[in-house]
Parts: C-alpha cells; sequence; structure tokens
C-alpha cells in the first residue's frame, strides 16, 4: 500500500484500515470452526501488524495496546519499564488490535472493529485524544478524525414514537449494566444489542442509534478511539457520572462511559444518577 499519510488522522486510518484487511483475510482463511482459535489468531495478526508499522512509521511515539504483555496492570514502582515510559511520553498511540473478538469469530457478524487512537499531552481537550480511527471491515468502512461523518440525523425511532421520543440505546449483547433495563424504561428508550463497544459507538456516530451506555468494566483501548471520533463528530462522550473521559493514566481500566447526541446528554445523565447508584 506504499507509504502512510503523515498527518495522524490520516495515517490512524490507515493504520485501522490495514489491520481490518488483514483481519478479514484472515477470517476467510481460518474459517470458523474453531473460534477460540481464530479470535486469538485476530489478536495477534492484527496487533502484530500495528505494532510494526508503528514502530517504522512513529517510533518516538509509546504504545498501550490490550495485546500487550502487562497492559491491564496499574502502574506501580514493579511494573515494567514500558508503563513507565507510557506515562512519560508526550505522545502515546491507544490500541485495540480486535474489538469485539466473539463477534469476530461469529460468522456473519459485522459488529467487530479495530481501534487506533492517539493521545497526546499538549491536546487542548480534557481526554487528550488528538486523532483516532474505528474500523469496521467486515461493514466495510472506517470511521476517523481526519474526515469526521457529520452530526448524525435522528433516528426514524426517534422522531416519532407516538407523541414522546423514543431514544435507540446500545447496550452489550454479553454483559449490559444490570440497571439499564430501568434507565431505559425510565427514559423511553429501546435496547438495541450489539458487539463491540466501538460498534456501538460508531453506531452512535452513524445514527443508527442515539446513546450507548456502559458501565462494569471496560479499559482504555476500548473506548479511545471510537470516543477521539465521536467527540469530533461532536457527540457528547463522559463517564457516567458526568464526569470527563481521561486516558493515558496509571491505571489503564477506563470502566464506565456514556456516548450520545448533546440534546440527550442532560436527559440520561440525570436517569444514570436515579438508576446507577
Amino acid at each position: 500500500m506504499g507509504s502512510p499519510p503523515m498527518i495522524d488522522g490520516g495515517f490512524a486510518r490507515w493504520l485501522a484500515s490495514r489491520a481490518g484487511q488483514a483481519l478479514t483475510a484472515l477470517r476467510t482463511e481460518m474459517g470458523f470452526a474453531d473460534a477460540g482459535a481464530l479470535r486469538s489468531a485476530g489478536d495477534k495478526v492484527s496487533h502484530d501488524l500495528i505494532r510494526t508499522e508503528l514502530a517504522k512509521w512513529r517510533p518516538a511515539d509509546a504504545v498501550l495496546s490490550e495485546e500487550d504483555e502487562g497492559s491491564r496492570l496499574a502502574w506501580t514502582a514493579e511494573v515494567t519499564d514500558a508503563a513507565l515510559s507510557r506515562l512519560n511520553a508526550d505522545r502515546v498511540w491507544i490500541i485495540d488490535p480486535l474489538d469485539g473478538t466473539r463477534e469476530y469469530a461469529e460468522e456473519g457478524r459485522s459488529d467487530w472493529a479495530v481501534h487506533v487512537a492517539l493521545w497526546s499531552r499538549h491536546a487542548s481537550t480534557p481526554h487528550g485524544l488528538v486523532a483516532g480511527a474505528v474500523g469496521l471491515p467486515a461493514q466495510h468502512r472506517v470511521l476517523g478524525t481526519d474526515h469526521p461523518p457529520a452530526y448524525p440525523p435522528m433516528t426514524v425511532e426517534a422522531a416519532v414514537g407516538g407523541g414522546r421520543r423514543v431514544i435507540r440505546l446500545a447496550a452489550s449483547r454479553s454483559r449490559p449494566p444490570v440497571f439499564l433495563t430501568d434507565l431505559a424504561e425510565d427514559v423511553g428508550a429501546h435496547l438495541v444489542p450489539m458487539g463491540s463497544a466501538g460498534a456501538k459507538i460508531a453506531a452512535v456516530v452513524t445514527g443508527e442509534v442515539d446513546a450507548y451506555i456502559h458501565a462494569g468494566g471496560q479499559y482504555e483501548w476500548d473506548s479511545a478511539a471510537p470516543v477521539a471520533v465521536a467527540t469530533a463528530t461532536g457527540l457528547h462522550a463522559s463517564r457516567i457520572d458526568g464526569s470527563a473521559l481521561k486516558y493515558n493514566g496509571a491505571d489503564p481500566r477506563l470502566p464506565d462511559l456514556l456516548v450520545c447526541r448533546k440534546d440527550l446528554a442532560s436527559r440520561l445523565l440525570a436517569a444514570l444518577q436515579r438508576h446507577s447508584g
């Protein structure tokens, strides 16, 4: 594919696209008979490709990838030099080589993604993300901060609803927050089960749903790239208590978030205060 774009946003898109092509080819080559083997191979192929390209084209930057050894550990004096290097770096790429491994290994599913985000110490935004791309290989698209989509249109379901606006709320297929059903009833929302976090936030970006709420356990790489794209699009993104999302922390856990249309933010944050405690 030749040299990548040098602008960070274009480079993130290029990386996500390259990894997505490799994952799609691997899916075709291995098939779906052994889901566990396909998931493991997918994680490795995408991680190795992205790591190799970052080492080649961005050698001075630090990297936090889900597939790095010890990536889930909070930094302490005993943790690796790589973690200390990341915390002292001015620029850190936050990578999820394959978000939604369960869906990736299920034939016919398209709700899996590749996440590539760049955090900068000198960013003007609270979250510190300055570039990002979410590859959706099985959907044949990449959403990126270099060409962010227009603010999403209201869904058909949201526009009608018999006098009361119906909110389409993306929810985890496998581990939705326990309070989500009550919250949905409170605000008049319809739950839409989906796979990876990247696919769910992408659905908010494109207007297929109006919001995504997660609580109960994620890491920085689960949301960095999709949050970068969502905020570049003009959507609201925060913790479920309304505080800012922050990345490149000593502890990579970032267990909850809300991404939604700005006109829904105050209503959903109020409902979260009622139901998530």
